[in-house]
């Protein structure tokens, strides 16, 4: 079980996102890598994009990682995502 402060994440996720919206939790984008509702690879990109219900938010949170998988690049409440 990785620890949080050991998930690797860009200088965007860290700087921009976590300071634009500090409500989400570093714990919900780790359990949607763990195990998301969908997972989807961006054609363009090759980045991968995970959906998981945050009762909190009463959405589904969006988190997208590089392409390999793990290091957390995006994370933001999704309205239009239909699972």
């Amino acid at each position: 079980r990785q620890h949080a402060a050991m998930q690797p994440m860009t200088d965007y996720f860290r700087n921009d996102v976590a300071v634009k919206r500090p409500y989400i939790r570093l714990e919900w984008c780790i359990e949607a890598l763990r195990s998301p509702v969908r997972r989807e690879v961006q054609p363009e990109d090759g980045r991968v994009r995970y959906w998981i219900w945050v009762e909190e938010l009463g959405r589904y949170l969006r988190v997208v990682t590089l392409p390999d998988g793990v290091t957390l690049h995006n994370a933001f409440p999704d309205r239009r995502f239909k699972p």
